[in-house]
């Protein structure tokens, strides 16, 4: 049997240190409260001025039944607005449309996989054309994620034990 290590906290009397301040900037993001809101009046406003593209996605999202998981459009997540985010699965649905930075594209999906979110790219004309593939295409994304997430809990549900 393995010996379990456990978190030992020092007295900060002890150590001389005093204990770390909570952030409580940008719901735990370290994002400034200004940054945050000006975030999320860019999304309000993309809500606004859809693509038909994301018009489309939207209204196959709200008819369809996917329990307990639901797309938000122009969701903010941390410092970037991603196109639609299921907050329960970690997963962002990006759509990708003529002109747009790649690099940037890149950089922010970086960002969201490091903290766990998966983040998934859709062509914009792939939507308008051939919506039954691209909704067939979520499904498995949506299917894998869950499959991981229960990986995970028994990996750490095993490890408690």
């Amino acid at each position: 049997m393995t010996d379990r290590k456990t978190l030992q906290l020092r007295d900060p009397a002890e150590t001389g240190d005093e204990a770390p301040a909570i952030k409580k900037k940008g719901r735990g993001w370290e994002i400034s409260e200004k940054r945050l809101d000006a975030l999320h009046e860019q999304a309000r406003d993309m809500r606004r001025h859809s693509t038909e593209a994301h018009k489309a996605l939207a209204e196959k999202f709200a008819k369809a039944n996917m329990g307990p998981f639901t797309f938000k459009r122009h969701a903010v997540v941390g410092s970037a607005i991603v196109d639609f985010n299921c907050h329960r699965l970690g997963m962002a649905i990006m759509i990708d449309e003529e002109g747009q930075d790649d690099a940037l594209a890149k950089r922010r999906d970086k960002s969201l996989e490091a903290v766990g979110i998966r983040v998934m790219r859709i062509a914009d004309k792939d939507i308008l054309e051939n919506m039954d593939a691209v909704l067939e295409r979520i499904t498995l994304g949506m299917r894998s994620r869950i499959a991981d997430k229960r990986v995970r809990r028994a990996a750490h549900n095993e490890g408690r034990s």
